[in-house]
């Protein structure tokens, strides 16, 4: 208890500074450390480290007007906070279904789904699957999101990605980028990574931004089920999200904005959750099993 308060004693003086903090000042604001100077040094690159790897963004910067220059820590709150993602009512619902039914293994995972606006204690329904954590998910979502390069070790050789996208299939989570060193596309497993992926300043490759116009990733699509063509209705207000996330020659456009997406499934279970995405606003046409499961499912969930 006691490295725990020091640690939130710690996030809170770099946090709350108009100025970076030197060694001296952390001594003087944080509660907690060893009164000697060498214990409490080692003690402090510890707690730094620790809270690095919780993905709390510590910087080291110049400390204005010092005289000799100084080096100080602080945390920037532009990178700490998460900005409102702004979510609809009926986005907020389907998070929370999300919330009630899968669980990221790891600490911090139920703290991370609140932030997106998640209701705390809300499941009700019994878990489908627990999805699993890994260091790397976090550099790498944020390389995604800004679209920075990545650096890191697969199959010992150095490999130098831009990441296009990250997919959880059939149990493991996988980043899809562009690779440098081959000039093309290339899927990784995130637990065949070797060691901490370094996310660099550098933009993405300009061939990078050509390969997200390949045929976009559909889970439903992977697995060991008999195949079937599922005809699939998405009315006018989500038809354009919808028809985003398939090939284009299987988007049926309707008169009234609406969309029937004509898809081949071997993972009954992943077309369920690609379909629950869209809530009320889609609706299974066929084949004649895929919606009767649909159906028995939702009735077990309101049961």
């Amino acid at each position: 208890m006691a490295k725990l308060e020091r640690l939130l004693n710690l996030t809170a003086a770099l946090l709350n500074t108009s100025r970076p903090l030197d060694l001296d000042d952390i001594y003087e604001r944080v509660p907690g450390y060893p009164e000697n100077r060498q214990s409490y040094r080692r003690a402090f690159e510890r707690d730094k480290d620790d809270l690095r790897d919780m993905g709390i963004p510590i910087v080291l910067e110049a400390i204005p007007q010092r005289q000799p220059p100084l080096e100080g820590y602080r945390i920037p709150p532009e990178e700490y906070y998460l900005d409102d993602p702004g979510f609809e009512p009926d986005e907020l619902a389907a998070l929370h279904l999300a919330a009630s039914m899968f669980r990221l293994e790891g600490e911090g995972s139920d703290q991370a789904m609140w932030k997106l606006g998640a209701s705390p204690g809300t499941q009700t329904t019994e878990e489908m699957a627990r999805l699993p954590d890994d260091p790397n998910l976090a550099p790498l979502w944020d390389a995604v999101k800004r679209e920075r390069a990545v650096t890191f070790s697969y199959k010992e050789e150095e490999r130098h990605v831009d990441p296009l996208r990250l997919d959880f299939r059939r149990g493991r989570w996988y980043i899809t980028g562009f690779d440098r060193d081959r000039s093309a596309e290339r899927n990784f497993r995130l637990d065949r990574i070797d060691g901490r992926v370094a996310v660099s300043n550098d933009n993405q490759h300009p061939d990078a931004a050509q390969t997200r116009s390949h045929r976009p990733f559909e889970p439903w699509r992977f697995g060991d089920e008999a195949p079937v063509e599922a005809e699939l209705l998405v009315d006018a207000g989500q038809a354009q999200l919808a028809a985003s996330q398939v090939d284009q020659s299987a988007a049926e456009w309707r008169d009234d904005g609406s969309v029937v997406l004509r898809l081949a499934v071997t993972n009954r279970d992943a077309f369920r959750s690609f379909v629950l995405s869209f809530l009320e606003h889609a609706e299974v046409l066929a084949p004649p099993e895929l919606r009767t499961m649909m159906i028995d499912w939702l009735e077990t969930i309101d049961g």
